[in-house]
């Protein structure tokens, strides 16, 4: 019986990369949101920023990937898009909107403990 779901799981993944599905990688860190101040203001992407959005700022990710955001500590989750760039020295993984923070209930402690899973992506893995 294993043998045959080693088998099944081995086709799975092999006819999955030669489609072109991309298997997901999972990043873990802290979350934070961005301040009103920066409404209005251009992102990287050129986009106009807004907290009432459903975006996130990421070090590497291409923007527009769609990533699976989760905060660990009440397992609350939200697909964002990805739409601008963070420092490389930044120490956090991700900035959401305010909207977003609201969504993952984390707005009161200002940080999160989340995960973050590429849903859909112009480039496979996240770099780092």
């Amino acid at each position: 019986m294993i043998k045959d779901n080693f088998w099944y799981l081995y086709l799975l993944i092999i006819s999955g990369l030669a489609c072109g599905f991309i298997i997901n990688e999972l990043e873990k860190g802290s979350a934070s949101y961005y301040a009103n101040s920066f409404n209005g203001r251009r992102t990287s992407s050129g986009e106009t920023f807004s907290n009432d959005s459903l975006t996130a700022a990421h070090k590497s990710l291409s923007f527009g990937t769609i990533v699976k955001v989760t905060n660990l500590k009440n397992d609350s989750l939200i697909l964002l898009r990805i739409n601008d760039r963070m420092s490389q020295s930044n120490r956090r993984a991700i900035d959401v909107t305010l909207n977003a923070a609201k969504k993952l209930n984390f707005v009161r402690e200002g940080l999160a403990t989340v995960t973050i899973e590429v849903i859909s992506s112009n480039s496979p893995k996240i770099k780092k």
